[in-house]
């Protein structure tokens, strides 16, 4: 009989309830130190302690002992692909080996991996010498993507938070801004207010921990305003776990920690306006029907994608998507991912892939089937969200929104229910992007690859300047 290991498992479910190891040891009746040893998988799992576990967090057997880490495997694959390095890459079974006996190792091993191209990426763009080390380090939005990504992009604790508050402050999604706006100064002593955008100036949210007082700016329109008073209640009600849960994502205090207090409060008040189990019942009956769930929950296309994402609770999951956020110039500028999509970064997504075409018909949904370079396969969909306008000199703001899933969720979308899915045609061959993509003969290629040579004939003139 195979011995059973979920160390990674056990180390998100901790994380997620806000629990130390000392904590988990004494629900399961065990020592820290032998917690410590099953979250680094030095030690098998017995099946008292999986039902210990089970029962102490609620969780299905089932889902404890599955295999979840395809997001991991990816990762892997996609770092064996790198060029630099040399010999045969390791085959699927050693790096599911290495994900089930060495987490740590891998762990490490892809952050390394990650520093290295970003070092490359630093030296490519102007070079190295006499930059700071730091800069050479994975940015903060990596950290936090990896960390939600860690953490598949779920928090139980931060849920049953919002759902408290929720029962705190009765709201209706017609009347969001109103009830929250009554709730924060009935329970908390806050006074809201909007102001004129002369008087905020490029501030969209200003809060007075002193005089309790919420300045809103005129350019939010009223689901936004909505979602940023739900953001100052998560700080209100759990800001001391909040701040919490980021130090003990052992983050950088002064570059990440910060951030991710914001994000994580973007998570709470996410909660708050859309119930988890209200949230997935409205999105399963609809077929995923973004614009039609944003009209039951009084928020915007934004929100419910982004809420999408985190729909991925121990016995009741979604669809697990991606979500990808971009400006005209290709720059990334929100990207979460519980899927095992690899999410550009840097340097803009595929030209191929039509999240860019988004642009020419503002509004409209884009959808798409495409296949990476490795085999996988997707769906997506892109449409153009638009940011707050303040005058006459921030017109036209928009950016693109990509949300998407492995191929094999997509007949649960209406979105692909005119589509042949099993029509190997359909799918676009794309990659993560140009400096990172390894496809040849391709006709939109915008960058030489990083970790592969194009071959170049003096003699020849190919489709594009890189490749010949």
């Amino acid at each position: 009989m195979s011995k059973t290991f979920i160390g990674p498992k056990l180390r998100q479910l901790r994380i997620s309830h806000d629990l130390t190891q000392a904590d988990v040891a004494d629900r399961l009746g065990v020592s820290a130190a032998y917690v410590n040893l099953l979250e680094n998988n030095q030690r098998s799992l017995s099946v008292k302690i999986l039902l210990a576990i089970s029962e102490a967090f609620d969780v299905d057997v089932k889902e404890l002992t599955q295999d979840d880490g395809a997001h991991v495997l990816a990762d892997l694959r996609n770092a064996f692909s790198d060029t630099t390095l040399e010999g045969d890459p390791p085959d699927v079974q050693e790096l599911r080996s290495a994900i089930e006996r060495a987490p740590a190792f891998v762990d490490h091993f892809l952050q390394l991996h990650r520093a290295h191209r970003a070092a490359l990426r630093v030296i490519m763009r102007g070079g190295s010498e006499g930059r700071d080390e730091k800069i050479l380090h994975a940015s903060p939005e990596t950290a936090i993507h990896d960390f939600f990504r860690k953490n598949s992009n779920y928090f139980a604790v931060l849920e049953v938070a919002a759902e408290s508050a929720r029962h705190s402050i009765s709201v209706a999604p017609e009347s969001l801004f109103v009830d929250l706006r009554a709730g924060l100064r009935e329970i908390h002593g806050v006074s809201v207010e909007v102001r004129p955008i002369e008087e905020l100036g490029d501030s969209l949210r200003i809060y007075d921990e002193d005089s309790r007082t919420l300045l809103l700016s005129q350019a939010l329109n009223t689901e936004n305003r909505a979602f940023q008073m739900a953001h100052i209640l998560a700080f209100l009600t759990e800001g001391r776990m909040i701040s919490r849960m980021a130090r003990n994502a052992q983050a950088d205090p002064e570059r990440v920690q910060p951030r991710l207090e914001v994000e994580l409060g973007n998570y709470f008040a996410a909660a708050f306006l859309m119930p988890y189990e209200d949230f997935l019942a409205t999105a399963e009956s609809t077929g995923y029907d973004i614009d039609r769930i944003a009209l039951a929950f009084g928020v915007t296309f934004e929100q419910v994608c982004h809420r999408l994402t985190t729909m991925q609770r121990d016995k009741a999951h979604g669809i697990p998507f991606f979500l990808l956020r971009l400006d005209r110039a290709g720059n990334v500028t929100k990207r979460f991912n519980a899927s095992s999509f690899d999410l550009a970064e840097y340097g803009g997504a595929c030209p191929v892939w039509n999240v860019h075409a988004a642009f020419s018909v503002p509004g409209v949904i884009f959808p798409q089937f495409v296949e990476m370079p490795d085999g996988q396969r997707f769906f997506s969909i892109s449409r153009t969200v638009h940011r707050p306008v303040f005058s006459a000199d921030t017109q036209d703001r928009r950016l693109t929104l990509t949300l998407g899933c492995e191929a094999r969720h997509a007949h649960r979308l209406r979105y692909a229910a005119s589509f042949k899915i099993d029509d190997p045609t359909l799918y676009q061959p794309i990659g993560i992007n140009c400096q990172l993509c390894p496809r040849q003969a391709c006709s939109q290629r915008a960058h030489q690859p990083l970790f592969i040579n194009l071959p170049i004939d003096a003699n020849r003139r190919g489709s594009t300047r890189y490749e010949s």
